[in-house]
């Protein structure tokens, strides 16, 4: 099926004309190093949003989120090892990552357009980015909390024993991370009713 309008005919057919200057293989190696740098420069760019610097660039987050998260074991503890944003909130595997970093752009559009650009916008708003986070980390097993927790790592001789006990029943129970710990890294929303009291 070949198209038969003006312009786009006239650009359909040269680009099946096979080329007379230049060969299939040199061809095909422009098109490797091109796809090269693409996927780098596309890399870096995902990976630099990925950043604490780059997280708390929007005075919404550093002014919020952050200094709650600050005050936090994930980022400060006995050990040195420090959670970031992106270990919580960015899936670690790449189809995931596009997935989220997709969903991400609807975020920026709540900066953009003004709905959350005040301390007392975000508050209003809070139980409801809350709820969101927490269905999208209810819907995927808590993953981002997996890439560094897990039940089966957890030790009965390390652990103290009420919350070893209650970690090997959310287990048996098939419960995820965010079923019992909500407000981890930040404050809970004024409206938030704990299910369990």
């Amino acid at each position: 099926m070949e198209p038969t309008s003006g312009t786009f005919a006239r650009w359909w057919k040269t680009m099946n004309r096979p080329s007379t200057r230049y060969s299939l293989l040199a061809i095909s190696f422009v098109g490797f190093v091109a796809g090269i740098i693409f996927w780098g420069g596309f890399n870096t760019a995902m990976e630099a949003t990925n950043t604490l610097e780059f997280c708390t660039t929007c005075h919404e987050m550093r002014d919020t989120v952050y200094q709650e998260y600050k005050e936090t074991i994930h980022f400060s503890n006995r050990t040195g090892v420090r959670a970031v944003c992106s270990d919580c909130h960015v899936p670690k595997d790449w189809t995931h990552k596009i997935i989220r970093k997709a969903q991400a752009s609807g975020e920026v559009w709540g900066k953009l357009t003004g709905t959350i650009d005040t301390k007392e916008k975000f508050e209003a708003k809070r139980m409801e980015l809350a709820t969101h986070e927490w269905d999208r980390m209810k819907g995927n097993g808590s993953r981002e909390c997996r890439n560094c927790h897990s039940f089966e790592s957890m030790s009965p001789d390390l652990q103290k024993q009420t919350p070893y006990k209650k970690h090997m029943k959310a287990k048996e129970e098939g419960k995820t991370c965010i079923d019992c710990h909500k407000g981890i890294a930040h404050h809970l929303p004024k409206e938030y009713v704990d299910p369990d009291e």
